[in-house]
């Protein structure tokens, strides 16, 4: 009985972290965002790369009114409707401006929709942004829309 009892536990782990690829509609997608130009990481060329099922990794590099680098940890959480999902997540971005730099943390929440017999991807999203260097600043006003070329 004592076998089964710490047996148990390993073999629920293993199938937690052993489950297949299901929430994302595709692999690996890049394209361009399309946002208004307060945030550091404006209007931008963004690819998203999904690392497990349901964690995505995406890149941001900004030509908007500041030249910015960022990247988001991204958590997408499936709807009921095919290649549609929500998600949210978090990272960092440096920027760089007339001589200054800009530094911060960035959150991140939107809706991700991969059309079924295209390789189209749109993304709506907030990403709010909080420059710590060179002063305190929080950027609420960040929306975007983002088209991106969507790989399997």
């Amino acid at each position: 009985m004592k076998r089964i009892a710490l047996a148990l536990p390993v073999i629920m782990i293993s199938l937690l972290l052993n489950k297949q690829a299901v929430a994302q509609d595709y692999r690996f997608a890049a394209g361009i965002r399309l946002s208004n130009s307060s945030p550091t990481l404006n209007s931008a060329i963004s690819a998203k790369y999904f690392a497990t099922d349901r964690t995505a990794v995406e890149g941001l590099v900004s030509f908007g009114s500041r030249f910015g680098i960022g990247a988001l940890l991204e958590i997408h959480n499936k709807f009921n409707t095919p290649g549609l999902s929500w998600f949210y997540g978090g990272g960092a971005y440096v920027g760089f401006q007339d001589g200054d730099t800009y530094l911060g943390p960035t959150g991140v929440i939107g809706l991700d929709y991969k059309f079924p017999n295209a390789p189209v991807n749109l993304s709506i999203d907030w990403k709010p942004e909080l420059d710590i260097i060179p002063s305190i600043n929080f950027v609420p006003d960040a929306f975007a829309l983002s088209i991106r070329f969507a790989l399997k």
